[in-house]
């Protein structure tokens, strides 16, 4: 008993984390006879995934390994382009849609127009505030909020792609 459980997708999910953080992971076979051993001697056994060459930041990890998000924010095509290809925070004026509900500091989800998840990250504002902000410049915030917040809905420190 206990040999098989969690599911290929749990395997997967951990088996990328690894490479994230820097180690190269082998899903293979556990009942196979002197598995480890074989794999050890060189023997190509299993799927191989190769370290990422740039391990990710402890924070970064966390983020990667939140299985459960408390919501979404639907992003326009522009931020989904900046956030993939610029490294940059996510501003209020790429976000379109809040779903969910969640405070200051939870993790959300960061998808496409179609549904397709890009990020993660912590959100420096509660839903009903992102909501308000949808679509406007940061200069807009302290008058659309009442108080002068952060000028990132994500910042980029707190982002991790899912892709």
């Amino acid at each position: 008993l206990g040999l098989g459980r969690g599911g290929m997708q749990s395997k997967l999910s951990a088996a990328k984390l690894a490479a994230r953080s820097g180690t190269d992971t082998i899903i293979a076979n556990g009942r196979f006879e002197d598995i480890l051993a074989r794999i050890a001697s060189g023997e190509e056994l299993g799927t191989l995934l190769t370290a990422d060459s740039e391990p990710m930041t402890a924070r970064k990890q966390w983020l990667a390994g939140q299985l459960t998000v408390a919501g979404t924010l639907q992003l326009d095509a522009g931020a989904v382009n900046v956030l993939c290809n610029s490294g940059k925070s996510l501003l209020a004026v790429g976000v379109q849609r809040v779903t969910g509900k969640f405070r200051r500091g939870d993790v959300v989800a960061c998808v496409t127009t179609e549904g397709v998840e890009v990020a993660r990250g912590l959100v420096n504002y509660d839903a009903a505030e992102i909501a308000k902000l949808c679509g406007k410049s940061s200069d807009q915030i302290e008058a659309l909020l009442g108080y002068g917040g952060e000028e990132e809905v994500i910042h980029r420190d707190n982002l991790i792609l899912s892709r």
